[in-house]
């Protein structure tokens, strides 16, 4: 294991690379990856949640609540016959294989899946951005897996997130029951209902709920997921607007076919939830069937839609999936993105509800490359 100096960030060992636009920390255990602090003109953005509890607060909640905070990688993602819920990559201690100032390669062996997992972490001077390239190998079989970055937008006034995708194939609540009332949870989105647009999501009352403006006025904890058609580049993007920022999460449709968009508003008030976990949204890039798990997901159950829910990984064969996450400095009135282009190598320019328009420099190559 390489030499890093580590020091307690919300009550984990953690340790950082930065650049001159990006700081990143990451945790040992399970790898999460929060504070994620983006440089932007004269201000700093902290998008990325940490949760209200600290690491040993609570007693048998496993180590995946006890250190929930940004992103992490889940192999297999949701629940599985073998292991934890999202799989050791989102619960065990990584190795650290090297790090530099501004990149770190980390590695598991994780036994639940059997395949070695290496994930490399990258900032870049220029570019307010989070880079995450994960090489799989000795996996076998069909496996689900995905992203899991969570916003904290409980400083903002309700509404005052605005939340947009890349053109829809076609979007759901989640079937059956996501939030159990007789453990203490609140659920308002009617299972399984579909859906074209994120500001019309049919209830459970018979109303709708517009998820395209967050945080929501209700307490609740629900789910969609949202598959796009991507661009004639294969992109994908999913963007959160506030005053003074944008955050945006690119990918690569045929790796990551589906978004899942985890509404965490105070809906779970027990251990270690408390009603206090509120203001979350979870962006999740996947290839999943919802957070359903490995058994789901296997199942196929969105075929008749061309929608892969699991991917067929060869033990013989090293398969690598890529992650962009970044901000963008964006005037204070900036509106709902409504579209994403890329007018060169480098550029992104991202265009709102009224027109305007903001270019940044972000490789967004870095999504279709493959080595």
């Amino acid at each position: 294991m390489a030499e890093i100096q580590t020091q307690s960030v919300h009550g984990e060992p953690s340790f950082s690379i930065s650049s001159d636009s990006t700081t990143a920390w990451m945790t040992l255990r399970g790898s999460h990856i929060s504070p994620v602090i983006f440089h932007l003109g004269s201000e700093d953005f902290s998008p990325y949640s940490c949760a209200p509890w600290a690491p040993g607060e609570h007693h048998n909640i496993g180590p995946l609540l006890d250190v929930l905070r940004g992103d992490f990688w889940c192999l297999p993602f949701g629940d599985s016959p073998v292991g934890p819920a999202h799989g050791e990559t989102a619960c065990e201690a990584w190795t650290i294989v090297s790090v530099t100032t501004s990149s770190a390669h980390l590695r598991i062996d994780a036994s639940d899946t059997g395949a070695r997992v290496d994930k490399i972490v990258s900032v870049r001077d220029g570019q307010s951005a989070l880079f995450q390239e994960f090489t799989i190998t000795g996996l076998n079989g069909a496996y689900s897996y995905g992203t899991h970055p969570i916003l904290d937008l409980s400083s903002f006034p309700v509404g005052t997130a605005r939340i947009s995708t890349g053109a829809l194939r076609w979007a759901s609540v989640v079937p059956g029951i996501f939030s159990d009332p007789n453990a203490g949870e609140t659920q308002i989105l009617d299972p399984g209902a579909e859906f074209e647009d994120l500001a019309v999501i049919p209830m459970i009352d018979g109303g709708v709920l517009d998820l395209s403006s967050y945080p929501t006025a209700t307490a609740h904890e629900d789910l969609v997921m949202l598959t796009q058609k991507g661009d004639e580049q294969h992109l994908g993007w999913t963007a959160v607007s506030v005053p003074g920022y944008t955050w945006i999460a690119l990918k690569n449709v045929r790796d990551f076919p589906s978004t899942l968009l985890w509404v965490s508003n105070g809906g779970r008030t027990q251990v270690p939830w408390q009603g206090r976990h509120v203001g979350r949204l979870g962006v999740e890039d996947v290839c999943s069937y919802f957070h359903r798990g490995l058994v789901d997901s296997r199942k196929d159950l969105l075929s008749h839609l061309g929608i892969p829910t699991t991917r067929e990984f060869r033990e013989s064969e090293t398969t690598t999936l890529r992650s962009l996450q970044f901000a963008v400095d964006t005037p204070a009135e900036f509106g709902r993105v409504i579209a994403i282009e890329t007018p060169a190598a480098g550029r992104i320019r991202i265009i709102d509800e009224e027109g305007r328009s903001v270019e940044s420099k972000i490789d967004w190559e870095f999504v279709l490359l493959k080595k």
